[in-house]
């Protein structure tokens, strides 16, 4: 019996610098899907941001909807919508209308919004934003599984309220709360049984914090009667994969001081290590891969070994290397790092080691049955009518090769 199958996919924010086409840049995150589409991957989630220039996507919705069009088996989920920007109807109708579109492919990643300045621009106090995002899966939780909910809060109302459609997926679409290091994201996803979504789990923190956040949703869950299932896990982190070390650092330094830029100066997310070479000093701290397949397997064992287990990795969609060498990096992915998470090759090796220590009986039995079928022909037209190589196996030599 084979264990559980990872899954992989990634988290496509996206970060796109400003100095180039955003028009041409969000028909770039389509391609990338399809591209995932095509190579195997499991998941896509996609971001909403309002603010700070890099991470284009406004509506999660509207971009997964024309990703479905394009797409034939990957999931799709909103990474992560941000609760308190939206009237819980509202966000719930038109993820349960995706559903359906999608035929249950779209997943529903809430949070309570990664941007202050998002928050700002609509008036919402950051203090009051994961305040807002408990009391907003409250509702959207039943909401989603097609039961009625009535809620007065002083940002929302709800009166007897209940979505046309029933849910494609039963029982609802799933949904997963995004976590980083503290344990408001834990704790929301164990008090309603929903899955996890580690944000940032290669940073110095994000790592630490893995085992006790998922103790942290179990222990909720069991005080609120819910259950937590491990398949239901997701770890995002960075990488970029080439055949050699030495290609994928120099291919990462094409954009990843832009990254940075974006991270130390203009989101302020202290997630970027300090040094004087920025491709080695993300290497060197762990929060990316930025190496080769073997390098990538490395991690993710060690992501698996530090938590306990998870079910899909998320590679956090970055444009560090041109265009065609990101494409190659997932390819690499999918050809070489799926196989040692997902049990693809167990039954091929095994064969093939079967094959290898049976050879010398195998090849007898050939030569054998080859043999027969020219001492019949022999028997039945004469000697004179074989070929001398033939006629050499025949008397028991090796067939000689012609000049």
């Amino acid at each position: 019996m084979f264990g559980p199958r990872l899954r992989f996919g990634a988290f496509i924010a996206p970060f796109h610098p400003v100095d180039e086409n955003p028009t041409l840049a969000l028909e770039r995150d389509f391609e990338l899907v399809e591209h995932m589409d095509r190579l195997g991957y499991d998941e896509a989630w996609i971001g909403e941001h309002h603010s700070a220039g890099y991470e284009l996507i406004a509506s999660p919705e509207l971009f997964i909807a024309a990703a479905a069009q394009r797409t034939r088996h990957i999931r799709l989920g909103t990474g992560v919508s941000s609760l308190p920007y939206h009237h819980p109807l509202m966000l719930a109708d038109r993820i349960n209308q995706l559903d359906h579109m999608t035929r249950g492919r779209v997943m529903f990643g809430v949070g309570p919004g990664a941007l202050v300045s998002d928050a700002f621009m609509m008036g919402i106090p950051p203090a009051k934003q994961r305040d807002r995002m408990d009391e907003a899966l409250e509702v959207l939780v039943p909401l989603l599984r097609g039961e009625e909910v009535s809620h007065k809060a002083d940002w929302f109302e709800l009166w007897q309220a209940r979505l046309q459609m029933t849910p494609y997926s039963r029982p609802s679409v799933e949904i997963a709360v995004a976590s980083q290091v503290s344990p408001t994201g834990a704790r929301a996803a164990g008090r309603h049984g929903l899955s996890l979504l580690s944000i940032g789990a290669t940073s110095q923190a994000g790592f630490n914090a893995l085992a006790s956040n998922w103790n942290i949703a179990c222990q909720q869950a069991e005080e609120h009667g819910k259950t937590m299932d491990r398949s239901g896990w997701r770890l995002v982190g960075p990488m970029h994969i080439a055949p050699t070390r030495e290609q994928a650092m120099a291919e990462a330094s094409f954009g990843l001081e832009k990254w940075i830029y974006y991270f130390r100066e203009i989101a302020n997310l202290p997630i970027v290590p300090e040094g004087p070479d920025p491709v080695k000093a993300m290497v060197d701290s762990g929060l990316a891969v930025i190496g080769t397949p073997d390098d990538a397997v490395a991690r993710v064992q060690q992501l698996v070994d530090e938590s306990g287990g998870f079910g899909a990795f998320l590679l956090m969609d970055h444009n560090w290397a041109p265009w065609e060498a990101k494409k190659r990096s997932y390819e690499l992915i999918a050809r070489y790092v799926f196989p040692a998470f997902q049990q693809l090759n167990e039954n091929r090796q095994a064969s093939m080691s079967w094959v290898g220590a049976n050879k010398a009986e195998f090849t007898g039995q050939t030569m054998a049955a080859i043999g027969a079928r020219i001492a019949a022909h022999a028997a039945e037209k004469g000697t004179g009518d074989i070929r001398p190589e033939f006629a050499a196996m025949l008397a028991g030599a090796q067939p000689r090769a012609k000049d």
